[in-house]
């Protein structure tokens, strides 16, 4: 039986979690299942209420729930789109090649720690895939986008939009074009 209305938030992590009947660890109930679709109802510092599908609720250490990506915007909404999600692919490619690059060399001594994070420093790529679905972090314009396989639409920006174009954004982040940082 799942409850009208019922929309995960977040699952429980992979190896399931404790459970108490109140924000209380001397309550505790029956545990999580891995990977169970909750919703969070309610946040107490720590504790998380969470709301199964079946609507038993209990409350749970909210800092170990996995967020589940919001769903993405709905077509008819006005949107920023670009054409092409491939260049923004190939920067993601591009900054985690430079990364796996400095981990190689870290582990194979050639780097030591400072060298490591000097080398790392500012890199930034967000990535999920789901099925057809990717949600990219832009590291360029601070914005995720969401990416159905042919076009890009804004899903979230880092910042609130800005008067003038000039203001600087994130200024550690370092966006990798095909010519290099």
């Amino acid at each position: 039986m799942t409850t009208p209305g019922f929309r995960p938030t977040h699952v429980v992590p992979q190896h399931g979690m404790p459970a108490w009947e109140a924000p209380d660890s001397a309550r505790p109930t029956v545990p999580l299942d891995p990977l169970l679709p909750v919703q969070l109802v309610e946040r107490r510092g720590d504790w998380g209420h969470v709301l199964c599908a079946n609507g038993w609720s209990a409350w749970v250490d909210g800092r170990f729930l996995v967020a589940v990506p919001k769903d993405p915007p709905v077509a008819d909404a006005p949107l920023a789109r670009t054409a092409d999600p491939r260049p923004l692919l190939a920067r993601a490619e591009e900054t985690l090649t430079r990364y796996r690059s400095a981990v190689e060399e870290l582990a194979g001594g050639g780097l030591d720690g400072e060298g490591f994070q000097s080398r790392t420093r500012g890199l930034r790529i967000g990535v999920v895939v789901d099925g057809e679905s990717v949600w990219l972090y832009d590291a360029q314009h601070g914005r995720w986008v969401y990416a159905d396989g042919t076009r890009l639409s804004t899903y979230a920006a880092e910042e609130a939009p800005r008067a003038a174009a000039g203001e600087p954004g994130h200024a550690a982040t370092q966006v990798v074009t095909p010519d290099g940082p």
